[in-house]
């Protein structure tokens, strides 16, 4: 719903850090993996009570979303397996 607002303000950032990324070796699928291990990190702050830390967690989370598609885009490795791979 807000993508078309949104995407043309952080598409600049998003190509810059993503061509960054490409640069040292960084896969998407290293990035997917890493953000899922974030993600996950936010349940047991969330039981502890720890709101700050598990919102952080959840915003790098989302961040690594958007850049791990990016960077399958950038290097021209987008594939069905990546994308299923995001979506589990």
């Amino acid at each position: 719903m807000l993508d078309k607002f949104i995407t043309p303000i952080i598409k600049p950032m998003l190509n810059t850090v993503v061509a960054v990324l490409h640069k040292r070796g960084v896969t998407a699928d290293q990035l997917t993996m890493m953000g899922f291990l974030v993600g996950m990190l936010a349940l047991p702050l969330i039981a502890f009570e720890f709101w700050y830390g598990a919102l952080a967690a959840i915003a790098v989370n989302r961040i690594f979303d958007g850049l791990d598609g990016a960077l399958a885009r950038h290097a021209n490795q987008s594939s069905s397996a990546g994308g299923y791979l995001d979506i589990t």
